[in-house]
């Protein structure tokens, strides 16, 4: 190899979170590369966005009118058959008193449309974006990432040199283990998706016609995600132990588990799948909830699934991978610019990623274990009372740090508690909302009033809410004794120097 070529910032990855992560960077006049080791476009899951992604962060990264122009199915939030009720019901953006008004819809997406969008504007903002380009492993020097070593799409090994290193290289990428720490799965949310996509099939009444289904049935659950008039995503979410049924029949688990759904088989009708092309394949994803030991070290940030991942019945994965990059970029461009150390730059990345993690995490742990019809095994083992006391006290360790869940490290009894009454208020909030046909919007608002719901919300709030409406003055730390973002939503600033 010759020597290395040398920028300020190299990013892996260029799906949602490296691009974002690249495009606030390169936006404060630092020399970014980002390296994606496919062609865009390319297929990719995730297709169900939130609010604070869409008029938030997209909005911070100038491209949110070329993703308003795309033409994306409009949802205005997420109907579920869930709980005991056998009748829908909605999470409505709208309601919530922080997403009410023009900004309280989002959409479902294609993928290889909305990660191109992204990515392309981030060449725009000035990244120097090398496609088919495939990190292989950190450079070290005494301690501190400080750079890398990829294969271009010749296969000719090269390396780079930066102050930073940001992946986004996802869950398969082979940097993670740079940050020094290690990865931890959840014995709680281990799942395994089996997936695919149909011409058309049945809506939701209007005005929910675009929203996502999430469907509850005996051995599992399954997604409909209206993507277009004639494309919809349909997957089943089923126990880990079902690997060599769907291994054996990924087509015929598919089709079962849709017969054994009712709404979801009455919506599809007769509408056969996609056999050819992009979406003609059925497709497995392994759905195992994880974070790691440390998210950053010396040189080197994790940021979206290189990170964690949490399961996917409430649309989290771009959103905390978008957030993490716009996290990220703060951090980087503050010590950059020499405005903080990386220690206390660093430290409030951290800190708001996991508590963005933690409160996610227990808003889903009480999610699964509301109420069910059905007392089959995969319901059952979701329950809070059936968490195992090493994955309670791995959660505890895994948020240390995060605001919101210190109250978690006294012991796993006290966080299986916790979890235990956050279902039951969700529980009970659900069950007050009623149907998703109720017009009552004093009743439909019950589910905000949940301290489960409301912890969940909060940050996405902040972020859509500066993205409408600007920084808002004298915002207050989220974390004890944190920063706050910077007038331009670009930095960190101590709470003291940021303008009243």
């Amino acid at each position: 190899m010759n020597a290395p070529e040398e920028f300020d910032v190299i990013v892996v990855g260029g799906g949602p979170a490296g691009s974002t992560a690249a495009t606030l960077i390169a936006d404060q006049g630092h020399r970014v590369v980002l390296l994606e080791k496919e062609r865009f476009p390319r297929y990719q899951i995730g297709e169900s966005l939130l609010p604070a992604t869409v008029h938030g962060v997209c909005r911070l990264l100038g491209a949110d009118e070329e993703i308003r122009r795309a033409g994306f199915t409009t949802k205005r939030g997420g109907s579920f058959r869930w709980g005991t009720s056998p009748d829908p019901w909605n999470f409505l953006f709208a309601l919530s008193p922080e997403l009410s008004g023009p900004t309280s819809y989002a959409y479902q997406v294609d993928r290889m449309t909305f990660d191109d969008i992204l990515l392309r504007n981030a060449a725009r903002h000035g990244v120097e974006v090398r496609e088919e380009s495939a990190a292989l492993e950190a450079v070290t020097t005494n301690g501190r990432v400080t750079g890398l070593v990829y294969s271009d799409p010749s296969g000719v090994r090269r390396e780079l040199a930066a102050a930073h290193v940001v992946d986004a290289s996802g869950s398969t990428g082979r940097l993670h283990g740079a940050a020094g720490g290690t990865r931890h799965y959840s014995d709680f949310f281990q799942n395994l998706a089996v997936f695919g996509y149909f011409a058309g099939g049945g809506r939701m009444p209007e005005p929910d016609a675009g929203n996502i289904l999430c469907a509850a049935f005996d051995e599992g659950w399954l997604w409909y995600i209206p993507l277009r008039e004639d494309l919809t995503s349909v997957g089943a979410v089923l126990n880990h132990d079902q690997a060599p049924r769907i291994q054996a029949d990924r087509e015929g688990t598919l089709r079962e588990s849709i017969q054994r759904c009712g709404i979801v088989r009455d919506l599809l009708g007769d509408t056969e799948r996609i056999t050819e092309g992009t979406y003609g394949s059925v497709r497995v994803r392994r759905d195992y909830s994880y974070a790691n030991t440390r998210f950053w070290a010396p040189g080197i940030t994790l940021i979206g699934d290189a990170a964690c991942f949490i399961d996917p019945v409430f649309s989290t994965g771009v959103h905390l991978a978008t957030y993490s990059g716009l996290l990220a970029a703060r951090s980087v461009n503050s010590v950059l610019a020499g405005e903080l150390s990386e220690e206390r730059a660093f430290g409030e990345f951290e800190g708001r990623y996991r508590r963005e993690y933690a409160v996610f995490y227990e808003f889903l742990a009480a999610f699964y274990d509301m109420r069910q019809r059905e007392e089959t095994y995969f319901w059952t083992a979701r329950k809070v009372t059936n968490m195992q006391a090493e994955d309670m006290q791995a959660f505890a360790t895994l948020v240390a740090g995060a605001s919101s869940a210190e109250a978690a490290l006294v012991g796993a009894d006290t966080l299986a508690q916790r979890f235990g009454s956050s279902s039951a208020e969700l529980t009970g909030a659900v069950e007050r909302t009623g149907a998703a046909r109720t017009t009552s919007g004093e009743r439909m608002t019950e589910l905000f009033r949940a301290p489960v719901v409301a912890d969940v919300m909060a940050e996405m709030n902040r972020i859509q809410r500066r993205g409408a409406t600007g920084p808002a003055a004298g915002e207050a730390p989220l974390l004890d004794g944190g920063l706050v973002p910077s007038a331009d939503g670009r930095h960190w600033v101590e709470p003291d120097a940021a303008p009243a």
